[in-house]
């Protein structure tokens, strides 16, 4: 993050308060929106053209993350999630909606974020034998930010290396709270190739921010959030029944910060023989991923019938390392998918291809 504090050089005493400077203030703010390691389960938050892109007619979970626990206050996030995809009579084609909330904790002043994205994402059939679509998303969301100036010291208050509360801060905090509408949109493509369709892919690029809303606590007009470009990429190989492997990466570039995240998981699955075929009963993935100059990630799932269990575990290797102990944070995952209707209506609709 970057910004100013009434021109005041922030002189920070220790590892708590520099993380308030580098996350929290200064009370100017151009912010980075909350991530996630488990990325490829927070749809919506990546690209909303990715809504509904699963098997089955549904998809429900959550997603906590604590973050910095060996550091300061533990930075936590959680989130909650459901989407749906219809299909559209006369065709191939599907419409899916959704909408995804979260909240976010971060640091010693009780930074907070509260935020709700409904969404809407249209999968248009190419037709073809690769069962590829091309969708296109929107969102739009509505975004809460508080924080409790009580809590924070400046270097004002400082005088011959000794901090006192009664020493004016020279900080002029108009508001502890702000709210702003968000609107974001997105494209992705899908598709399959290979002799049986083994091979999965997609590519999509997506946009937030767009409305650019002002996040002062100053008041200050002139700063504001700007827009986050999200590119996401993904392969899929099935080896056969059993074994399939899984490649996943995130692009995010909002004004002069980026993130590269990206790696693969291998997943074991056990079978069970229907009607229509045999469909996974079990499966288990494991992997690592790999968030550039940050750290590893590695990642264990756990599917069994409609029930996923993810965890995962970030090994900071930054250069925030020697305050970290290589620890970062942690990530856990629970979703459930469903029909809606028979059960032996699954896979009878023609859909985007899924990963997991």
């Amino acid at each position: 993050m970057e910004g100013r504090c009434n021109n005041n050089k922030i002189d920070m005493r220790n590892i708590d308060k520099l993380l308030i400077l580098l996350f929290v203030f200064p009370l100017s703010l151009k912010a980075q929106d909350v991530h996630f390691s488990q990325f490829y389960e927070t749809a919506i938050l990546r690209n909303p053209a990715l809504t509904g892109i699963f098997s089955d007619d549904y998809k429900a979970g959550v997603v906590y993350r604590s973050q910095w626990r060996s550091v300061s206050n533990p930075y936590q996030t959680g989130l909650v999630d459901a989407e749906l995809h219809r299909p559209v009579r006369g065709g191939n084609d599907n419409i899916s909606y959704g909408i995804l909330a979260y909240y976010d904790k971060a640091g010693s002043i009780d930074f907070q974020t509260t935020s709700i994205y409904p969404a809407i994402n249209y999968n248009k059939s190419i037709g073809d034998k690769n069962n590829s679509f091309i969708s296109v998303g929107f969102t739009g969301g509505y975004i809460q930010n508080s924080l409790n100036p009580n809590k924070a010291t400046f270097n004002n208050q400082y005088i011959n290396n000794a901090y006192s509360f009664s020493n004016p801060s020279g900080e002029n905090i108009t508001t502890a709270k702000l709210s702003y509408w968000d609107v974001g949109a997105g494209i992705n493509f899908n598709s399959t190739a290979g002799k049986n369709g083994d091979i999965t892919y997609m590519l999509g690029i997506s946009g937030y921010h767009f409305s650019t809303p002002a996040t002062s606590f100053q008041n200050d007009k002139t700063i504001k959030l700007p827009v986050r470009w999200n590119g996401n990429a993904a392969l899929g190989y099935r080896i056969d029944e059993t074994y399939t492997v899984q490649f996943e990466a995130n692009y995010m570039q909002q004004g002069v910060y980026s993130e590269v995240i990206g790696g693969g998981l291998v997943g074991w699955n056990k079978g069970i023989a229907t009607n229509e075929g045999t469909h996974p009963l079990f499966s288990i993935y494991a992997g690592v991923l790999y968030r550039v100059q940050d750290a590893f990630v590695p990642i264990v799932k756990l599917k069994y019938k409609d029930y996923s269990f993810g965890l995962s575990y970030d090994v900071n290797v930054s250069k925030f390392k020697p305050a970290s102990e290589l620890r970062g944070g942690m990530e856990i995952t629970i979703f459930k998918t469903g029909t809606i209707g028979p059960a032996d209506n699954r896979g009878k609709t023609l859909c985007p291809s899924n990963f997991f």
